[in-house]
């Protein structure tokens, strides 16, 4: 299936920068709000069903023999029209 891209930010913030709009989204989360993201003219609104498939990946890209690009990616996904996602779980996850 094609992926579509409805919304896409990238910039270099600050850990509290990045910190705090984690927060933000554990906020809604938690509420059971709507989610609106926005920059500059884009915008999106999305709204998380209860249950979701949760992934939190880290990764380094590049050669094995060099340093190369860390990331930590997280990503809420469900399907469309389903208020939940019964997806299994592989464990549950911790962060320390």
């Amino acid at each position: 299936m094609p992926e579509e891209v409805l919304f896409q930010s990238e910039g270099t913030q600050s850990r509290a920068e990045i910190a705090s709009y984690l927060r933000r989204v554990a906020e809604k989360l938690d509420a059971g709000d709507d989610l609106t993201l926005t920059a500059g003219k884009q915008s999106v609104t999305m709204t998380p069903p209860d249950r979701s498939t949760f992934e939190v990946k880290a990764e380094r890209e590049g050669p094995a023999d060099s340093p190369g690009e860390l990331s930590i990616e997280f990503e809420i996904e469900w399907n469309e029209n389903s208020e939940t996602d019964a997806r299994g779980s592989t464990g549950e996850l911790e962060i320390e």
